[in-house]
């Protein structure tokens, strides 16, 4: 049975939209891997750790500006596909009021970064760090992911890194160059993001002119609650690098960040794989709960096999990978990341999870838990990171991404599997 599957699998579309777009995600994923060791070497271990400070920072404050488009907007596009009023509308709508939220959050950015001594100190990394916002804010992905568009994915990612590749090369050549690294990384995303963008506005014939002020604000009303747990996210994925410096230091800051760096690979890997099957199962979801239960085992069930290989490859080559980076403590950073290499494993087993939660339009039991997961991780990493730092922060993940996926699973288990059994 699973031969057939497979072999069907081959003949589909799917596969070519998957290898489109893995090509994309993977070489958006390795570039920075070709800059780090320069970084590292002409900015040290410190300078390093400021910029995963600012990119932290930068991506932390770009999920206000996304506000759940990247899950709810991916979905309401994926359902309305093929009805051409009903997307430009979905389009209209979620920039307008993107574009407000980035102001006001622009305004208060900059506000933070003035007044609180901790940020204000390092004020022009920071500033120039707003430019990934801006970026975010134009990038079209969640509307191509909807329409299933992987094409142009792969052309904007490509170009938005082979510009950030050019610029540190050209501009970053001494130390204190450091505060230019996120801006080329922003105006990356600006060029490519703002070429796609105008693409898919000529290419759909989209108009701005209809949108009503009162859809603009149920918009931001309705995507309150997915928005609000996506904070939670991001405060669980983004705050380990800020408190590390805060109570380690830059270097140590550094440390992790060369870490994150080898794990972020595939933990941004597994949720670019969420996107390019969520669109789908929720497709079929509104068809046969059987028939996509049956695709998301498939896809997701063979993922994790790579996720889980991969690893085991790294832990075995961890000394090895971690010279690469030229740190200065390559043995206590290689047997950190022995541990780390969990952390992918486990999200391979709690995101696909989430596709069936989000995908079941259980939103309001996502939001709950993520609420009550996140808080409970904060809670200990506030704890552990000054006693323990790095280490600490890294237990930290891998429990509370078991966690998740035990409850994510109790959430589903009746309405979906047992459903379908």
């Amino acid at each position: 049975m699973f031969k057939g599957k497979t072999t069907n699998l081959l003949k589909n579309n799917n596969l070519k939209n998957l290898i489109t777009y893995g090509f994309g995600q993977g070489f958006n994923l390795l570039t920075p891997l070709l800059v780090i060791p320069y970084i590292v070497a002409i900015c040290g271990e410190e300078g390093y750790g400021k910029i995963g400070v600012g990119m932290a920072l930068a991506f932390f404050i770009m999920v206000f500006v996304d506000y759940g488009s990247e899950i709810v907007g991916v979905k309401q596009v994926a359902i309305n596909r093929e009805n051409h009023s009903e997307l430009e509308r979905i389009f209209a709508t979620t920039y307008l009021a993107k574009l407000f939220l980035l102001l006001v959050m622009l305004v208060l950015s900059a506000i933070l970064f003035c007044v609180i001594p901790y940020f204000s100190e390092e004020k022009t990394l920071f500033f120039f760090s707003l430019a990934m916002v801006v970026g975010q804010y134009i990038n079209p992905t969640w509307f191509l992911q909807g329409i299933e568009n992987f094409k142009w994915i792969t052309i904007l990612n490509i170009l938005s890194k082979v510009i950030y590749l050019i610029g540190v090369f050209l501009f970053i050549n001494k130390a204190e160059d450091y505060v230019y690294s996120n801006l080329i990384w922003g105006i990356g995303m600006i060029v490519a993001y703002g070429i796609t963008w105008i693409y898919i506005v000529f290419q759909h014939s989209f108009s701005f002119s209809n949108v009503k002020k009162g859809e603009v604000v149920k918009m931001i009303k309705d995507n309150f609650s997915i928005f609000s747990s996506q904070i939670f996210v991001s405060l669980q994925m983004y705050s380990p690098i800020v408190l590390i410096s805060f109570f380690g230091g830059n270097a140590m800051a550094g440390q992790y960040k060369i870490i994150d760096q080898i794990i972020v690979i595939f933990k941004t890997y597994i949720l670019l794989f969420f996107n390019f099957v969520y669109p789908r199962v929720c497709y079929l979801l509104e068809k046969s709960t059987e028939e996509a239960l049956r695709f998301w085992k498939l896809y997701n069930g063979l993922n994790l096999l790579f996720i889980t290989v991969s690893m085991l490859m790294i832990m075995l080559f961890s000394v090895e990978i971690v010279s690469y980076f030229n740190p200065k403590e390559i043995t206590t950073i290689s047997n950190l990341l022995k541990l780390a290499v969990l952390i992918p494993i486990v999200q391979g087993i709690s995101i696909p999870l989430k596709q069936l939660v989000l995908g079941a339009n259980k939103q309001r039991e996502y939001v709950k838990v993520t609420m009550i997961i996140t808080l409970i991780s904060l809670l200990i990493i506030g704890v552990v990171t000054p006693i323990y730092h790095v280490l600490g922060v890294l237990l930290a993940l891998i429990a509370t991404e078991i966690i998740t996926s035990f409850i994510f699973f109790k959430t589903i288990k009746k309405s979906l599997f047992l459903r379908t059994s």
